[in-house]
């Protein structure tokens, strides 16, 4: 059995409510064991002998039926998760906020492509490391940044998660 966290997309926000607990229900119930929730933000860790490349489908209409809405996920092994944050290319810093942006493979890219063409607010950054796209912003300041504009965007909303470096460092604290 191997270890993976499932990185839901759009949970507890516009309305779209999912608790935990019955996610991680529904996940028992699609044959996982020992899923939990880590924070309330949408990731579950859980372990399986499914083939990671099988999962992410079968989770995602688990998910969709116990909640009679679209659920959207990423999934990565234990392995992805400790990767995700030894690849972090930012210092730690109180005044700013990184994120990891956890996307379709290739979407970093676009991320990227997409960060050079606005002009970054001050502390701003972006760097792709290991196929993962970082995102660091000054605290309080997210959503004024013109990045945010993009990341809100109907065409990208589908295509990734983030997650703040430190919610990334207890999911790997939990997969341990």
């Amino acid at each position: 059995m191997a270890t993976y966290c499932a990185f839901l997309r759009g949970v507890n926000i516009g309305g779209k409510t999912m608790r935990m607990a019955e996610a991680c229900d529904a996940l028992q119930a699609a044959g996982l064991t020992g899923a939990v929730p880590v924070l309330a933000t949408g990731n579950l860790v859980f372990e399986s002998d499914m083939p990671q490349g099988e999962l992410r489908g079968s989770l995602e209409q688990a998910l969709s039926e116990r909640f009679g809405d679209t659920v959207s996920l990423f999934v990565k092994s234990a392995e992805e998760v400790v990767s995700m944050l030894a690849s972090a290319p930012f210092e730690e810093n109180a005044e700013l906020h990184t994120y990891a942006l956890i996307c379709e493979p290739g979407f970093e890219a676009t991320l990227r492509d997409e960060f050079d063409k606005v002009t970054p607010s001050e502390g701003e950054a972006a760097k792709v490391s290991n196929g993962v796209f970082y995102w660091q912003c000054r605290k309080g300041a997210t959503l004024d940044s013109g990045f945010s504009g993009v990341l809100g965007r109907k065409s990208m909303r589908d295509k990734f998660t983030s997650r703040n470096i430190r919610t990334v460092a207890k999911i790997a604290a939990r997969m341990a």
